[in-house]
């Protein structure tokens, strides 16, 4: 899989420095097992030619660490194809021209438009040529696609269905690079997944300048998140039609935690106890409800209570903020602190837990600690069809995800004694057949809240 650079005309060698890449010495890295290879063709005042290839090491792709890549989890077995794994190997050797930041002598070059050509391939894509040509287009390409001929000894096809892009434009090489980051995996055909929120922040920080603007925003924000519980949403314009409408960018766990607190507004609790709190994102915002006197954070890793803290430390001056407190504990260890509050939240924590061990830890909350409400929300399995990921979970750390059926039913099971109400909602974009990508649902003890 590579990337081919090319420029002529004046004052072209100045992209070298740009790359911060010696025209006289090739570059060779080892990243995450793979080596990284990129030289220059050519290198003169008029004329530039530079390839940067990756030679993929089959037996690290099969390996499955869980820190083999920054934005996946999971297998790809893609290993020849520009992917979106290419541009997550390649972006450390072009991370100076990406960002902008030459040395300073050479800092004036950074804004200049070359006329530039870039190369990539192959592509392995579902989208047509036109939908490729679409992409590209508004940013000022021309765009060429080859396929290569096929000479097989037994007739199976004549062309090869791997095509190869060639965008050709007057670009500085900054914004070059940024669209080939933003777009390739937007082309690219393998579930791309990501562990947290850093791929929408790539989007946003590639995409300045160009991405609002562009006529198939929305799809390319569709394509390159359509594996990530992450939603882009337009919001209509309370301004006239002729003027751009404003964007609100929201990820599903902001939709979760906005749904958990207009839920516990709705049931007013003095007392709440947020389990597996992780970093204190969730917890942060009931510190803010009206009439909330009391908050525990509990989680068992110690690292993600310190950053919780420190969360929790940046707003204890803000006006009506409830200072949560943090606690060590784990849903299998009984905790004398807990019983009796009026609300219990557990915010996409049991399908990181495994399925016989739920109903023991799931009854301690009920029948031992009895709060007036326990909230929980979990990934409704129906809608990864949705994402392309039927036969997959969404996480990596995930020890299973229930279809909507399968929720309600162990829901009726845990409320085994029929001290609770209970009471479902859907969180995210409703699809008519899948239903919602979350789901949730709300124990309320008999008689115990409003």
């Amino acid at each position: 899989m590579q990337l081919t650079i090319q420029a002529s005309g004046k004052n072209v060698k100045a992209i070298s420095y740009l790359l911060a890449k010696n025209p006289n010495n090739l570059y060779e890295r080892k990243q995450k097992g793979h080596l990284v290879r990129f030289f220059y063709s050519k290198c003169t005042d008029t004329e530039l030619d530079a390839t940067i290839f990756v030679t993929p090491d089959p037996l690290e792709l099969l390996q499955n660490k869980s820190n083999s890549y920054d934005i996946t989890h999971y297998i790809n077995d893609r290993e020849f194809a520009v992917s979106s794994i290419f541009t997550s190997l390649i972006r450390s050797a072009l991370g100076t021209a990406l960002n902008g930041l030459p040395k300073e002598e050479y800092a004036e070059w950074v804004d200049h438009r070359f006329p530039f050509r870039f190369e990539i391939g192959p592509v392995a894509s579902a989208l047509s040529d036109q939908q490729l040509k679409d992409l590209f287009e508004p940013m000022g390409y021309e765009v060429a696609i080859s396929r290569p001929e096929i000479d097989y000894s037994f007739h199976l096809k004549d062309r090869s269905s791997a095509r190869t892009l060639s965008l050709s434009g007057m670009q500085t090489l900054q914004n070059g690079l940024r669209h080939l980051f933003v777009l390739i995996p937007v082309i690219d055909n393998y579930k791309h997944y990501f562990i947290d929120e850093k791929e929408i922040e790539k989007l946003e920080r590639y995409g300045e300048g160009w991405l609002d603007s562009h006529p198939l925003r929305d799809f390319i924000y569709r394509q390159a998140l359509r594996f990530k519980e992450l939603y882009s949403l337009v919001e209509p314009a309370e301004a006239s039609s002729t003027e751009a409408q404003p964007v609100k960018k929201v990820r599903l766990n902001d939709l979760r935690y906005e749904k958990i607190v207009e839920l516990l507004e709705g049931l007013k609790p003095k007392s709440v106890v947020d389990f597996g709190s992780g970093e204190g994102k969730l917890t942060a915002k009931l510190g803010f409800i009206n009439g909330i006197q009391e908050i525990l954070a509990v989680e068992p890793s110690e690292s993600a209570a310190l950053k919780a803290l420190e969360r929790f430390n940046k707003l204890r001056e803000k006006e009506q903020f409830v200072m949560p407190e943090t606690v060590w504990g784990s849903l299998f260890y009984f905790d004398e602190r807990l019983k009796g509050k009026d609300a219990i939240i557990l915010c996409e924590v049991i399908e990181h837990i495994d399925e016989q061990r739920l109903p023991k830890a799931l009854d301690t909350i009920l029948h031992d600690y009895r709060p007036g409400a326990l909230v929980v929300s979990t990934p409704n399995r129906e809608y990864n069809e949705m994402y392309d990921m039927e036969d997959q979970f969404r996480h990596a750390d995930h020890r299973f995800e229930w279809t909507r059926a399968e929720f309600a039913a162990w829901c009726g099971e845990r409320n085994h004694q029929n001290l609770y109400d209970l009471e479902f909602h859907g969180i995210g974009e409703e699809q008519a057949l899948h239903g919602h990508p979350t789901q949730l649902c709300i124990f309320k003890r008999k008689g115990a809240l409003a």
